[in-house]
């Protein structure tokens, strides 16, 4: 459970998703896209306590969703490894490169 009105990435809905837990976050900020959407997390207004509570009681009765945010979770953090950093990375510094004119 991470509802904050704001973030700029979202850590930790990310170490949640790889520990395997289903994650209750803010539909605000990054924390939507970070999560992987609706499929991925839970989202709720931070502003509305009702719709936390809410989400606590889904997550709280509700097996299969428990289920469905940990796999899709699971799925999501694969975006963020550190081999697919190093992939990206590598391929800007590679068009940098071939798309940079030749100085002197």
């Amino acid at each position: 459970v991470y509802v904050p009105f704001f973030e700029g990435f979202g850590l930790p809905v990310v170490e949640a998703q790889a520990s395997g837990c289903p994650v209750l976050t803010s539909n605000l900020s990054s924390l939507p896209e970070v999560a992987g959407g609706a499929a991925g997390a839970l989202l709720c207004d931070p502003y509305q306590p009702a719709a936390i509570a809410e989400g606590l009681v889904q997550l709280s009765q509700n097996a299969l969703l428990r289920e469905r945010l940990r796999a899709a979770g699971l799925a999501n953090v694969a975006r963020f490894s550190w081999a697919r950093s190093a992939e990206v990375l590598w391929e800007a510094v590679l068009q940098a490169i071939q798309t940079t004119p030749a100085r002197g």
